[in-house]
């Protein structure tokens, strides 16, 4: 069997895994990868948020086509098929594929495709590479293997009408009925891509409200235009049973209720990817949910062996998930650029999408802080009304006597882009980081970056009227 040495050994070649390997590369480092798939990109390029998010823009197309009375001179709306929608995302993913398969080949990083698993806190045996088992030995090893979809035993997943996030991109038609069991983000993302094909969903939360680690206000807008598609939101809802049969599938809830559609979808929280690795060999156990346990520097437990990305559970994204395995290989390294990723702006992408960064208002509420809201509705801004996108808002939280910005909620078309000038702007020291920068700054006009100006204002003359 053949060994090999190197310096760090990363296991995952996610964004998490990536950012590692990128890093510690750039430090001087010899580096080897383990992928457990056929190719680069983890299940964020394959199964997770690559897929998705084209689905959702080609789906976002699709609507603007049936809708925007401009497109009826070029002919009637269409009906476009998921399986014909499927085939842009999977141009996407292969362009991913392709990209990141360059980046370890530029860094030099030797990639092992097969399944990795501990034999001590310095040695990784690889099962089933193409030149059979391989061991590879380092100082130190990276655990980035990221997350799946949790599943319940007493569901059959094996069934052709009963799916996961990952397997439902494999399915070969469209449903004209679907039940999404579970309303988190990925949930409430494909409720949105799904509706916006014409299929009737019921989206099933066990909570009282969606997504309640928003801003109360944004949760509600959410709510209003997912039912303004015809989303039908069930909460507080527990399931007893899910039956398929081959017409389609039962859903049977605590409370009584029976629901019956084409094809049901289970969204309902992930597991870290640590089975089959030999935690126990190196004294590690991951929780019930697969995850391990690091400190503020992504270490664990076992001297030499960190862990980064989903596998360590919150913010579980891929954008901090890239930051973490950056900061993991700062540490190893000794590298002067370092940090904890805990100021993570959440991006949610549901038609009309979200994002937010800071307090809300319930936070800021419970903690008593003075604060006050300046808002921009997108449907008042030239640009939004060109781009025929009026849907949403800026929200913009100030505390009410420092002027200083304590959160950015933003509900609409290019929220995730736009909630950034905030996070930029919050991230400043002094009068830098209030809300009359926003006031002192000329914005392009017309743009989305101008509602900014529009909710510094609204929420300053809200401050003058006291």
């Amino acid at each position: 069997m053949a060994v090999y040495d190197y310096d760090v050994i990363v296991i995952g070649s996610g964004p998490a895994g990536e950012g590692a390997a990128m890093s510690a590369s750039k430090a001087g480092r010899r580096i080897a990868v383990v992928e457990a798939q056929d190719a680069v990109g983890g299940n964020c390029t394959h199964k997770g948020t690559i897929p998705s998010k084209a689905l959702r823009h080609s789906v976002r197309q699709i609507i603007e086509f049936n809708t925007n009375p401009m497109f009826r001179d070029i002919g009637e709306p269409r009906w476009f098929s998921f399986p014909k929608v499927l085939k842009r995302a999977e141009k996407v993913m292969s362009n991913q594929v392709m990209l990141r398969t360059n980046f370890y080949a530029r860094n030099r990083c030797d990639v092992f495709f097969g399944q990795a698993e501990f034999v001590d806190a310095n040695t990784v045996l690889v099962k089933g590479t193409a030149k059979g088992d391989e061991t590879l030995r380092a100082k130190n090893i990276i655990i980035a293997t990221g997350s799946r979809p949790y599943v319940p035993s007493d569901i059959d997943f094996h069934h052709p009408r009963i799916y996961n996030s990952d397997t439902v991109l494999k399915l070969e038609h469209t449903p004209r009925t679907m039940i999404i069991y579970g309303a988190g983000v990925i949930g409430c993302e494909y409720a949105s891509i799904f509706s916006g094909l014409g299929v009737k969903v019921d989206l099933i939360d066990t909570r009282d409200r969606l997504l309640s680690f928003l801003d109360g206000e944004i949760s509600d807008s959410l709510s209003y235009h997912l039912r303004n598609n015809a989303v039908k939101i069930r909460h507080n809802e527990e399931y007893d049973s899910v039956e398929g049969d081959s017409h389609g599938v039962t859903l049977s809830l605590k409370s009584g209720k029976k629901i019956r559609a084409d094809a049901f979808l289970w969204c309902n929280g992930r597991t870290g990817n640590t089975d089959g690795l030999g935690l126990e060999k190196v004294g590690l156990e991951a929780n019930s949910r697969g995850q391990i346990e690091v400190d503020e520097h992504y270490r664990t437990s076992c001297e030499g062996v960190y862990a980064v990305g989903d596998v360590i559970g919150w913010p579980s994204l891929a954008s901090a998930a890239l930051d973490q395995g950056r900061a993991a290989a700062a540490d190893l390294t000794d590298g002067e650029d370092f940090r904890y990723i805990n100021e993570v702006p959440t991006g949610i992408y549901t038609i009309p999408e979200i994002s937010s960064i800071g307090k809300t208002e319930e936070e800021l509420t419970a903690e008593c802080v003075p604060y006050e809201v300046g808002q921009a509705f997108f449907k008042d801004t030239a640009r939004a009304q060109i781009s025929g996108q009026p849907v949403g808002m800026l929200k913009i939280l100030f505390h009410r006597e420092t002027l200083a910005i304590l959160g950015i909620h933003c509900f609409g078309d290019q929220a995730s882009e736009i909630v950034h000038i905030g996070q930029v702007v919050m991230r400043q020291e002094g009068e830098a980081n209030t809300i009359k920068y926003f006031i002192n700054t000329t914005f392009n006009y017309p743009t989305m970056a101008e509602a900014y100006r529009v909710a510094a204002i609204a929420g300053l003359n809200r401050v003058a009227n006291l």
